[in-house]
């Protein structure tokens, strides 16, 4: 897991075979779960894990919106980078610049934006994004 030159939070995954459709290629929607791992590792390494967020802030991120473009098909036993990047900040909210590359050459996937909400854990109402997580984008 980095940071690369252009703000993005890097992470990895492989392409098993579970994650394939009958045409051996990457099934579309699990595009977006690792696009999820991504913004989950990002969480992480601000020093906030999501059992801890709901438990002890009663807060918790839902997707709300998504938007991606799929270019290109990622196979059975691709190495995956996949980057995750704030690129807007709301009161409630938060919209990432996501992509998925391959390792091997870098080339781009699949890409796209997604909004995720704050919300309390209990109600799942609308709430104000953690002060100490704002804190810790801003560093």
């Amino acid at each position: 897991m980095t940071i690369d030159d252009k703000g993005f939070f890097i992470t990895q995954a492989r392409v098993y075979y579970e994650d394939t459709d009958a045409g051996g290629v990457v099934f579309y929607a699990n595009y977006l779960k690792y696009m999820e791992r991504a913004r989950t590792e990002w969480l992480r390494r601000l020093g906030v894990e999501q059992r801890a967020l709901a438990e002890e802030q009663d807060a918790l991120f839902a997707v709300v919106n998504v938007n991606v473009n799929y270019r290109r098909p990622a196979r059975l036993d691709d190495l995956l980078e996949i980057g995750a990047r704030v690129v807007e900040r709301g009161r409630t909210s938060l919209v990432f610049e996501q992509f998925v590359r391959r390792a091997a050459d870098g080339e781009i996937l699949a890409d796209g934006r997604v909004k995720a909400a704050c919300l309390a854990a209990g109600s799942f109402r609308p709430r104000a994004i953690p002060a100490f997580i704002l804190e810790r984008l801003q560093s």
